[in-house]
């Protein structure tokens, strides 16, 4: 389970460092496809195996074709290196800044987990974000 938030910058050939805590439960393979409230969602292989099977059980006629087009349509397999890196593709990049109007992902990034899933925010879109999710649930 991915639980907790952390603040991680981006290097000069756009790569960054997931947070220590996530990297066995992730494993050396990840996937990651454009999320809600643009953010990346980033799925260890083997989770995302599962996703890709419950979408094909639910065949064409009970699932959302959009969904499916959007999610796997934006998905990238990426390999973590040894010291932790991802390199995240350009176009990914650039869905998680536009609500901050900024072309790619920009220093600082926060890394969130998300019960089986992690998440990558632009900063201010995360802090734009997160101050509305406590307003609505003071």
């Amino acid at each position: 389970m991915f639980i907790g938030e952390y603040t991680h910058t981006v290097d000069e050939k756009s790569r960054f460092s997931l947070p220590v805590k996530f990297r066995k439960e992730l494993g050396k393979k990840v996937v990651v496809t454009r999320g809600k409230d643009h953010c990346l969602f980033l799925y260890p292989h083997k989770t995302w195996i599962s996703i890709s099977e419950e979408v094909r059980k639910l065949g064409h006629v009970e699932s959302d074709h959009r969904y499916a087009r959007f999610t796997f349509s934006g998905a990238s397999e990426i390999e973590i290196d040894s010291i932790g890196r991802i390199l995240i593709p350009e176009f990914l990049r650039e869905f998680a800044d536009l609500p901050a109007g900024e072309a790619g992902l920009k220093n600082p990034i926060i890394i969130t987990g998300v019960h089986d899933r992690v998440e990558i925010w632009n900063a201010s879109s995360w802090s734009t974000y997160r101050k509305r999710l406590e307003s609505e649930y003071a």
